[in-house]
């Protein structure tokens, strides 16, 4: 039991039902925690979190509506003190940093879901942060290079859509020339060969979202 002798209260938030009766059961009968709400996206995450005030969110990042990233945004600007986990298939260090600057203290792949959640909300629920090690490398790994800025994610977008530079400059109201010069930039920023190799890299590292 926690210092206070008080259950750690849990908000599970997934779009997926499968998923959260799995979580429950995994929490059903820790006597140190109890499951107080569930939401099935980001816009029921906001309104459950008003309604029960949890100690600790565990928040899925791809939902319908509102996606985890900007419900954690939602949820930290109005109660900036919340503690929140997200648990998702993604391993890619450019998604897994834009929940942690967004305000997320852990991070964790639902594959480690059994093995590793009841401990790993301890932990947070404790003050301390959880980044798996593989995903903490990818994030060091990347640490110096040169981030894509928005137009070129928006025009590596429109690459991975299957649209030609002629296609992404009419789609986005600029010049071939400067879809051209674009893309030469975001294969130097990502260390890729051609358009194919960019778009691959950008989905793996959550660059782009598939």
């Amino acid at each position: 039991m926690t210092s206070s002798d008080k259950p750690i209260r849990i908000l599970t938030v997934d779009d997926h039902p499968m998923l959260r009766e799995g979580i429950a059961a995994v929490i059903e009968g820790q006597p140190d925690m109890v499951l107080v709400a569930e939401a099935s996206d980001g816009y029921e995450a906001l309104q459950q979190f008003r309604a029960h005030r949890p100690d600790v969110v565990l928040m899925d990042l791809q939902m319908p509506r509102m996606a985890g990233v900007e419900a954690i945004v939602a949820i930290r600007r109005e109660f900036p003190a919340a503690t929140i986990l997200v648990l998702t298939t993604y391993k890619g260090d450019a998604r897994a940093l834009r929940a942690l600057k967004a305000g997320a203290q852990g991070y964790m792949l639902k594959s480690a879901l059994r093995k590793e959640l009841l401990e790993t909300i301890r932990q947070l629920h404790a003050g301390h942060r959880s980044i798996p090690p593989e995903i903490a490398a990818e994030i060091a790994g990347h640490a110096v290079d040169d981030a894509l800025t928005s137009r070129e994610v928006a025009v590596l977008s429109c690459v991975a859509s299957g649209n030609s530079n002629k296609a992404v400059a009419t789609l986005m109201s600029i010049s071939e020339e400067t879809v051209k010069a674009h893309m030469k930039s975001i294969l130097a920023k990502l260390g890729a060969n051609d358009r194919t190799h960019a778009v691959t890299i950008a989905l793996r590292r959550g660059i782009l979202n598939s």
